[in-house]
């Protein structure tokens, strides 16, 4: 107990897009009889980790209360991030925290120096392999895009078609007759898209 309260439960859920599925999540959490008003989850960008809820419950916490999470990446971006979040709410905060996914984090077992030497060890090492995961699963993604390209796939939207009045306007501003601002205007595009299409257009004509 806390003076005349007793110790809050709470749970913190986190998936890093809009359209990933959080019930793996919110069904270990309710397992665990956590009230809903002390769920909290965020569905950000693990890019920009902007995480109104995860700031919101960490206003709410108090000294001796006690947090569940899935995962240990929940609590961070990267290896850093992890560890400083651990440091904040373990430290500063002075609250428990169990990692459902990894028995040994559970800081309200060992509280003598060994255990807590040996949970300072798990962590360290799991917010390692996490942000290890992070780098690798971006190097296949960009060595995937990278191989498909050397085969000609192409990504993102198709270029529009260009005007019907594209091959004259060009031959045009080709040879002075009228600028570029002028030739874009009569395509219908910014000149930016008319210089980037003209040069693509004179590279075609090479081949």
């Amino acid at each position: 107990m806390k003076g005349d309260d007793f110790i809050a439960v709470y749970g913190y859920a986190r998936v890093s897009t809009k359209e990933q599925n959080e019930d793996r999540q919110f069904i270990a959490l309710h397992e665990l009889c956590i009230p809903e008003k002390n769920t909290f989850m965020d569905k950000q960008s693990g890019k920009d980790f902007e995480r109104p809820q995860y700031k919101k419950l960490v206003r709410r916490l108090k000294k001796d209360d006690l947090l569940y999470i899935k995962s240990i990446d929940r609590l961070g971006r990267n290896y850093g991030e992890i560890l400083e979040q651990w440091r904040v709410l373990t430290k500063e905060k002075g609250i428990d925290i169990v990692v459902l996914d990894m028995p040994l984090l559970d800081t309200r077992r060992g509280k003598e120096l060994m255990g807590t030497f040996l949970s300072d060890i798990v962590l360290q090492v799991l917010s390692f392999v996490a942000e290890n995961e992070r780098i690798n699963i971006r190097q296949r993604q960009a060595e995937g895009i990278a191989a498909a390209k050397a085969k000609g796939v192409r990504f993102g939207r198709p270029p529009r078609p260009l005007p019907e009045n594209y091959h004259d306007v060009y031959q045009r501003w080709e040879i002075g007759e009228i600028t570029g601002t002028a030739a874009a205007k009569e395509c219908g595009m910014p000149l930016s898209t008319f210089r980037y299409r003209a040069e693509i257009y004179k590279k075609g004509k090479l081949l």
